[in-house]
């Protein structure tokens, strides 16, 4: 009796998969939409607890809008505006990567060295990602939302790594 209602789940499940999607059920694909997949699956690793996965997605972002700026490299803007996504992501995974270091350790107080070496690094990076997003330019049309959600989110990050800086008890 239970193999029939198995393999009715399975079928049903099977052709909602494969029905063919309409326009408004096809996914957005391109390197654009893969950094934004990235960047939500790091804030979604990091809302759930999980500082190693979000540094891991931060990386692969910031490895996507390495590409993104080479891409663009004729367009000096663009190519500024994905240097510094880079960097602020870079920093961020950074900043990650020392949450996680200091789980690893114990969570002792003064933070390790190299818990402070990667918040020394996401310090860095962050400031280059805020000369990168501070170019006197307007951005292009296409990138005026995005250019605006990485200023304000590279100026919020200075103060989260501040603040970590000072809560591990870093020199």
């Amino acid at each position: 009796m239970l193999k029939p209602i198995v393999c009715l789940i399975g079928c049903t499940i099977s052709a909602i998969t494969w029905f063919p999607a309409g326009p408004g059920w096809t996914q957005t694909i391109g390197d654009e939409a893969e950094l934004d997949r990235l960047r939500v699956k790091a804030e979604d690793a990091i809302a759930n607890d999980d500082p190693e996965g979000a540094a891991m997605a931060m990386g692969r972002a910031a490895m996507m809008a390495k590409r993104l700026s080479l891409v663009n490299r004729n367009d000096g803007t663009s190519a500024r505006l994905y240097q510094g996504a880079e960097s602020l992501f870079r920093s961020q995974e950074h900043g990650y990567r020392a949450m996680a270091l200091f789980r690893r350790a114990g969570g002792q107080l003064p933070a390790s060295s190299g818990v402070c070496g990667s918040l020394a690094l996401a310090q860095g990076s962050v400031q280059h990602a805020l000369s990168d997003l501070a170019t006197g330019d307007s951005p292009p049309e296409a990138l005026m939302g995005r250019a605006k959600h990485w200023r304000e989110t590279a100026d919020d990050w200075v103060t989260v790594v501040a603040a970590m800086i000072v809560d591990y008890q870093c020199p």
